[in-house]
């Protein structure tokens, strides 16, 4: 048994005060908020919130961060820069690179990580001796940092999609491919999750993957959390729309793709109609504010989203910015910059989409309250940003740089500050720089 105290927690109920928190086995056993602490109770700085779900990442793009901004550019000139760093890719480079991307995420009370996977082979597309070693890597990765990890292993068919019809894969794009939806769900199928894993499964997009194969992947996905990218571009409409006579969310409907254990990602480019055929279904849509900023995709319709019925996570993408409460705050910021109002969504309803553990497949985690695993996030109230902040309200206020201590399943990950791993920019530094030390 370990006890815990907290002068200000964020409990499912609304903000407490002197909260009192009790865990066993990695769960939380009694949350007692007006309590008293004795001697020897460990205590908790600043304000304690549930642990965060980072429902969306590509670690390997950390390595892209700071620089893809030379010249301007365009989405599509990004993900030009990004599939050749992916073609660098090894199980040893992307195993250091991924460590310590989930290290920084630790530090930023990230305590389950999404990840969108699909550099699933050798370049070329020849499949490594073990068909899962790049998945593998990412697993002792995540379990390195200390941090649990949902694998979607994506389906990727596709080259692109045009008004014409899909593209053949390019020379890149083959170790994104199990070529089909069969080979595809049989090396899912091989994956072995362990304790700190869920095997989730993905569909890139519709351009990605054939109307043909849509229902085949919902199929093979069945029991697994499925996401999806969704109208991220207004190319990808375009072209949807040019060849099947619909739109991304129509054509995903009809394929059975949307269910309540479906995130749609970014879902930034929709018609009224999207809007509510996703709310009807009850999906979660991701939205990953710093990533669609930075790579000047828009702002999605978050407010319209949840008020149809649709769920709503959060995640860092592409690990421009690792920082979940700045996700949170920044989908609020852009619902104000796009409706000219203020408080679009309350601090509770951010924090909910912060902690949606739930559509990575992990239902037993996101709230500090008895039964739930023992997560839990320790944010300073006494910083150059958080001093005088109102307690529930601190997602307004702080960055990930003011969180104290980070517990994973009652087990201390961060403290002070500090990493159990240590020195994670350095880990960083060191990953990154293998990777671009030829370039």
């Amino acid at each position: 048994m370990t006890t815990l105290f907290a002068s200000h927690a964020l409990l499912p109920s609304g903000p407490a005060r002197d909260v009192l928190i009790e865990v066993a086995d990695g769960r939380f056993t009694s949350v007692t908020p007006d309590a008293s602490a004795w001697p020897g109770v460990t205590q908790l700085r600043g304000v304690v919130l549930p642990g965060f779900a980072n429902a969306h990442s590509h670690a390997f793009h950390r390595a892209l961060r700071g620089r893809t901004h030379d010249g301007g550019g365009t989405f599509w000139t990004w993900r030009e820069a990004m599939y050749s760093l992916a073609s660098r890719l090894d199980p040893d480079n992307y195993l250091a690179l991924a460590r310590a991307v989930y290290a920084e995420m630790a530090l930023a009370g990230i305590t389950t990580v999404g990840e969108f996977h699909y550099v699933h082979h050798a370049p070329g597309g020849r499949p490594y001796s073990d068909p899962n070693a790049m998945g593998h890597a990412l697993q002792q990765a995540a379990a390195d940092a200390g941090i649990r990890l949902t694998l979607l292993d994506t389906c990727y068919l596709e080259g692109g999609l045009d008004a014409s019809g899909h593209l053949p894969l390019d020379e890149l794009q083959l170790r994104f491919s199990d070529k089909t939806v069969e080979a595809w769900a049989s090396r899912v199928g091989d994956i072995d999750a362990g304790p700190g894993t869920v095997v989730g499964a993905a569909i890139h997009s519709v351009r990605a993957v054939a109307s043909d194969d849509l229902a085949l992947a919902v199929a093979a996905s069945a029991g697994r959390p499925l996401h999806i990218h969704l109208s991220e571009q207004p190319a990808e409409n375009r072209s949807t729309q040019a060849y099947y006579g619909r739109t991304p969310t129509a054509l995903l409907d009809e394929s059975g793709a949307l269910t309540p254990r479906t995130t749609v990602v970014h879902a930034t480019h929709l018609s009224g109609r999207d809007i509510r055929t996703l709310g009807d279904a009850q999906v979660t849509a991701c939205f990953c504010p710093t990533t669609e900023q930075d790579l000047a995709d828009g702002i999605g319709p978050a407010r319209a989203l949840a008020d149809a019925g649709a769920r709503l996570s959060l995640g860092s993408d592409q690990n421009a910015v690792v920082d979940l409460i700045g996700e949170a705050r920044a989908l609020e910021s852009g619902e104000r910059m796009a409706s000219l109002q203020r408080g679009r969504f309350r601090p509770d309803e951010l924090l909910e989409a912060a902690t949606a553990h739930g559509s990575l497949g992990w239902t037993d985690a996101g709230a500090i309250a008895p039964g739930m695993r023992a997560d839990l996030v320790c944010v300073r109230s006494d910083t150059v940003r958080t001093a005088g902040a109102d307690p529930a309200q601190i997602l307004l206020a702080a960055t990930a740089a003011d969180i104290d201590s980070v517990w994973v399943d009652g087990t201390a990950v961060v403290s002070g500050g500090t990493h159990r791993l240590g020195d994670v920019a350095g880990l960083l530094s060191r990953a990154i720089g293998d990777l671009w030390k030829d370039s």
